[in-house]
């Protein structure tokens, strides 16, 4: 699958819960935390499960830098 995203992080599964529409998936990116909120409907289509390694795409016009 091509896409034209560039700012795919792969990581592990850490947490799933399940809300009444939404899923919110906790991924470990290098000992960083990175928590995704999606459909429950994607989350099943994935068939997701806490482990499973993955990647996550970030697509944004803008990303805020603080320090």
């Amino acid at each position: 699958m091509n896409i034209s995203g560039r700012n795919k992080l792969t990581g592990t599964i850490k947490d799933i819960k399940n809300g009444t529409v939404m899923s919110q998936i906790t991924l470990d990116v290098g000992g960083q935390l990175v928590v995704s909120a999606i459909t429950n409907d994607s989350a099943l289509e994935l068939a997701l499960n806490v482990g499973d390694n993955v990647k996550a795409l970030i697509k944004s016009t803008d990303v805020m830098i603080m320090k």
